[in-house]
């Protein structure tokens, strides 16, 4: 899987996590452009990261990370833009699911749901899985979310 740019964004429930993941991520010699929020002291919406991260995540091989409380609310806002393929994550499995079916542009967390460690996991699951095509490619273009655009 070529990655060119990993975007990731949280509300202010899923900062600490989002923070954790961003050292892990350094520790797979990976970088993550950070979209906020930049404390868990704030009371913010997760619709403005989803939004954000959609605007910033244009290319194929762009991938994002979104985090909130449960993951329910950002992976729904994310998943409203066309070229979004938002998947809320609980194990590995999912993860290489998200990925290997669903060709998923972004991992989805939440916060009060998902330990680090598990969330790391699924990290690396998710980051090394290839997206299978064949049948599945026509599923994925029926979602209607313009995967061949990106």
């Amino acid at each position: 899987m070529k990655i060119e740019k990993i975007f990731i964004a949280s509300d202010h429930a899923g900062f600490e996590l989002k923070d954790e993941i961003k050292k892990f991520l350094q520790t797979l010699n990976l970088t993550a452009i950070d979209l906020g929020t930049n404390s868990s002291e704030a009371s913010v919406d997760y619709p403005d990261f989803a939004n954000l991260m959609a605007e910033k995540l244009k290319n194929q091989n762009e991938y994002g990370i979104l985090i909130c409380g449960t993951g329910i609310g950002i992976s729904i806002a994310a998943n409203r833009h066309k070229h979004i393929r938002c998947a809320l994550c609980h194990d590995i499995y999912t993860a290489s699911m998200a990925r290997e079916h669903n060709d998923a542009n972004i991992i989805a967390f939440g916060a009060r749901t998902t330990k680090p460690e598990d969330a790391k996991e699924m990290i690396k699951k998710f980051f090394s899985t290839e997206f299978a095509g064949g049948r599945h490619l026509r599923r994925v273009d029926k979602l209607g979310c313009c995967r061949a655009q990106l």
